[in-house]
Parts: structure tokens; sequence; C-alpha cells
């Protein structure tokens, strides 16, 4: 992989990060989603991006990214996924939801896992 993609990488993590705290620093509104669960696909797919760049934003190894790698990343976007909820608890219209939190995790798990996979079957040939 080209020496700047990681830097690079993890600008877009932590600027995707800010887009995360702008979004959820919205006021809630009462407006019903299109579809039920919308929200959690929403957060499954935001949190999915930032797994993705986060692991992005680490140097690979000779076979790829190891599982610590995509622990790490996990841990990083999981993490900020419940501190994510803790602020909504401060902003109006908002409240905290464990299962955003599962929603977020579980988007961010299958973007790491997505592009370990990828990652790993090109260093393997």
């Amino acid at each position: 992989m080209p020496g700047w993609l990681h830097p690079l990488s993890l600008l877009l993590a932590l600027t995707w990060a800010g887009v995360i705290f702008f979004l959820s620093s919205q006021p809630g509104t009462d407006t019903p989603p299109p579809f039920p669960h919308m929200d959690k696909l929403l957060h499954a797919l935001v949190f999915g991006i930032l797994g993705t760049l986060v692991l992005c934003a680490m140097r690979p190894g000779t076979y790829g990214y190891s599982r610590a790698h995509a622990l790490t990343a996990l841990a990083i976007a999981a993490t900020y996924g419940v501190l994510d909820e803790i602020h909504q608890h401060f902003v109006p219209g908002r409240m905290p939801d464990v299962l955003d939190v599962l929603a977020d995790i579980t988007g961010a798990a299958l973007g790491i896992w997505l592009l370990h996979t990828a990652v790993r079957r090109r260093y393997r040939g």
C-alpha cells in the first residue's frame, strides 16, 4: 500500500468522527423514519465507514492486517460509539440507546472484516 494512504486514512477517520459528532449534536425531531429501524441501519453504515477508515490508517504487516489490528480498530470505533451515545444524553430531543451502540459495533465490525479480508487476500496473492 502506498505510504501516503495511512496518514490520509487517519485524517479521514478523524474527519468522519467529527461528522458523526456534528450529526449527533443536532436536536432530535419527532419525524418518523421512512421505514422501521432505519436509524439502526444508518448507525451501522456510518460506523462501518469509521471502522474501515480506522483500520486503513494502520500499517498492515507482511500478510495484511493482523487480528490485533482488526480488534484495535473495532475497540476504537466501539468506544467512539459509546461516547457518542453518552454525548446524545446532553442534546435536546436526543437520548442514548443501547441498540444504537450495538448497531455501531455491528457496522464497524462488518466494515473492518470486509477490509481485513480483502487486504489479506491481496497479500496472499
